[in-house]
């Protein structure tokens, strides 16, 4: 279909697929970017390569740690098109349905659960004096994620639509869900690391273990609040700060008064 290096120019720009973002496509300058090494090497006659790139043109958008794995299986059905062997109106409808439904999973394993965990864990490695081991995680989410676009755009050309059956067997939607209970103990820990023990002691005149027994059961119970009435975060949010304020207060004249 194309060379290696052409194929290497479409990865790389795929980096860039936010670089043009718009009100109107959204993506869409970007992906036509990323794709145009591509469709030059299938397309050499210059009106089915303009109309291969008035697909893309029209509106596209997804999370971009999903754009390799899109282009390197636009660029599989691409050649297909242009053997005549799969109609060009079987892309549109993969793109406008595909696009959409990896956006809402990079927006909750990506967004909501890797780099979250990503972050919080290198956190706790700061706060702990662990630099090095700080530096060498970092470095080693970084390279995995490139690897995981690399080893995408790959599956994407080699697949085609097959590569849709082994996101499916991946099962990313429950693994998201996994992570994010793992950002929960990660989070506790992060808190017992920061937790002003001494501060608190003085101020409110009780063992720290009573403060961050009381700290973890208001958090407990924040979070089935949001979960049962479905409250806005804000106004929980502002209840909690306010709280933090009274009950000190309500602590040190009880114990003063009585």
């Amino acid at each position: 279909m194309t060379d290696a290096r052409t194929l290497l120019r479409c990865f790389l720009r795929t980096y860039l697929v936010g670089a043009a973002f718009n009100t109107r496509g959204l993506q869409n300058v970007g992906i036509v970017y990323a794709m145009e090494p591509g469709l030059r090497a299938i397309y050499p006659d210059p009106k089915q390569r303009r109309d291969a790139r008035k697909r893309y043109l029209k509106h596209y958008n997804t999370h971009p740690f999903w754009t390799p794995l899109l282009v390197g299986t636009f660029l599989s059905l691409e050649a297909l098109i242009a053997r005549g062997k799969a109609p060009a109106e079987m892309l549109t409808a993969l793109k406008d349905t595909t696009t959409y439904t990896l956006s809402a999973i990079g927006d909750s394993v990506f967004g909501g659960s890797f780099l979250v965990f990503w972050s919080l864990t290198t956190t706790c490695m700061l706060v702990a004096d662990m630099h090095w081991v700080a530096l060498c995680w970092s470095l080693m989410l970084f390279l995995t994620l490139h690897a995981f676009k690399l080893f995408t755009f790959a599956a994407g050309l080699r697949g085609g639509l097959k590569v849709l059956n082994m996101l499916k067997n991946w099962d990313l939607i429950n693994w998201g869900e996994r992570l994010k209970l793992a950002n929960a103990v990660v989070l506790v820990i992060l808190l017992y690391e920061v937790w002003p023990w001494a501060h608190l002691e003085s101020i409110w005149g009780y063992s720290w273990e009573l403060a961050w027994g009381l700290a973890s059961a208001g958090l407990c119970l924040a979070g089935w609040i949001l979960g049962r009435f479905h409250l806005s975060r804000i106004i929980l949010l502002f209840i909690l700060a306010l709280a933090a304020l009274i009950v000190p207060m309500l602590t040190g004249y009880f114990s003063s008064g009585m």
